[in-house]
């Protein structure tokens, strides 16, 4: 009890502070904290006379500091310099990661809702909330010690080094499963457009079905080989997922779920196909469901900041892109139309059949072109009234897609300021 009312003074560029030891020990390793420890006098600036520490700094930022120590959030005055602001941090030896968001934000002047400063804990937080439960509620049995580290290794790639080995074999697995795809693909294809185009069968094609069935047939084991891995990965995953219906509801998970069958049937009715090689096409066209296994490769990545930053930001701005897309839109029917018309009144008898164009939508269609600055050079006008239009569509486009770019980039840079604080922040908590 006597060391936690035990008391120090501090001089602060000539304002004193009084406050008890315990509230400065509140953050363990800073200079305020060492002013607790009994050879603090030998070291820093002592007066044994009025029992005080004396430091030439910034009182008006102290308060702020010592409020810190208090209520462990950090504020700051609105009209303070950032770099007297981060001496003054340095000096007390506190991380600026530490400034609370809605002063970070004003510090900064970030033109952004409180809400939307927090989206990137709670995109961390999402996975977790979603399929990750409270283990404490249950038995303390085997499977509620091993479920949270079964599930990290097979569902978060990043979580530990046996989870990136086994990310990098299902990323192989998928890759190699997508070429047996394509393979087989073009297998069917040569097949099918060799054999069947003409009435009966020959000798050589019948060498061809022998040698199709053969390659088909290696193929199978190298895609079964390959199932087998995605079955036991998801059988794992499914088992240990502590939430099944909202495991579900994840379209990878879907997708994953409906990549097994395929195999599998066709392994069931093998003869089958043998006398109806049409069967073999449907199933090749189910196979399509490996290619959206693709998209786990997203997950299996770690998508950069950058990235998801831009992803935000696109969603953040979705009402000025579909204002956009309107105001395009637009452009292309006035331009179109406009381009068909005086194309048609303005050509001359002799070169009318010179004209590129047969209706209305090959001129919208040039309008879209003109309109973003591509320009394929496939329809081109061949009157004044169209060279004009054409300039004028040329014009109007480049000013559609230019005046929006600054408002993109202004929210780029402030979601991109404000994720990078959160990372420091995060790196900070870690340390």
């Amino acid at each position: 009890m006597e060391g936690t009312k035990e008391k120090i003074i501090l001089n602060i560029g000539g304002v004193r502070y009084e406050t008890y030891s315990s509230t400065l020990r509140t953050f363990p390793g800073t200079k305020l904290c060492s002013l607790t420890e009994p050879h603090a006098p030998s070291i820093y600036d002592y007066d044994p006379t009025t029992k005080e520490f004396f430091f030439d700094r910034s009182a008006e930022i102290f308060s702020y500091v010592l409020n810190y120590y208090r209520t462990k959030h950090f504020h700051c005055p609105i009209d303070t310099c950032r770099s007297v602001l981060e001496e003054e941090l340095a000096f007390w030896e506190i991380n600026e990661t530490q400034l609370a968001s809605c002063c970070w934000l004003k510090l900064n002047n970030k033109e952004v809702q409180p809400e939307e400063f927090n989206i990137w804990d709670e995109n961390e937080r999402t996975d977790d909330q979603c399929l990750i439960v409270q283990t404490e509620r249950r038995d303390f049995s085997w499977r509620t010690r091993w479920q949270p580290k079964i599930w990290s290794i097979f569902e978060k790639p990043f979580s530990s080094f046996t989870a990136k080995c086994l990310a990098f074999v299902s990323l192989l697995f998928i890759v190699g499963i997508v070429i047996i795809f394509c393979e087989e693909t073009k297998a069917q294809f040569e097949f099918f457009t060799a054999n069947f185009t003409f009435v009966g069968y020959s000798e050589v094609s019948h060498d061809n079905h022998e040698l199709y069935y053969h390659q088909a047939a290696y193929l199978l084991h190298l895609e079964l080989f390959c199932v087998l891995w995605f079955t036991f990965e998801f059988s794992v995953r499914f088992c240990f997922c502590p939430d099944k219906k909202l495991f579900f509801q994840n379209p990878l998970n879907v997708v994953d779920f409906l990549s097994l069958f395929p195999v599998y049937i066709e392994l069931f009715v093998a003869g089958q196909i043998q006398r109806t090689p049409s069967l073999g096409l449907w199933l090749g066209f189910v196979r399509i469901v490996y290619l959206l296994k693709l998209l786990k490769i997203s997950k299996l990545i770690e998508t950069p900041l950058i990235l998801r930053v831009l992803c935000y930001t696109l969603k953040s701005i979705l009402r000025e892109i579909c204002i956009l897309l309107m105001i395009l839109a637009f452009e292309t029917l006035f331009f179109g139309s406009l381009f068909f018309y005086g194309e048609l009144l303005g050509s001359h008898p002799s070169y009318t059949g010179e004209l590129h164009f047969t209706d209305i939508l090959v001129c919208f269609w040039w309008a879209l072109i003109t309109l973003t600055t591509v320009g394929y050079g496939d329809i081109i006008p061949l009157t004044t009234v169209g060279q004009v239009t054409a300039a004028l569509a040329a014009v109007f486009g480049m000013l559609t897609i230019i005046i929006p770019i600054p408002i993109f980039l202004v929210k780029f840079k402030s979601y991109y300021d404000i994720a990078i604080f959160k990372q420091k922040l995060k790196r900070s908590k870690k340390r």
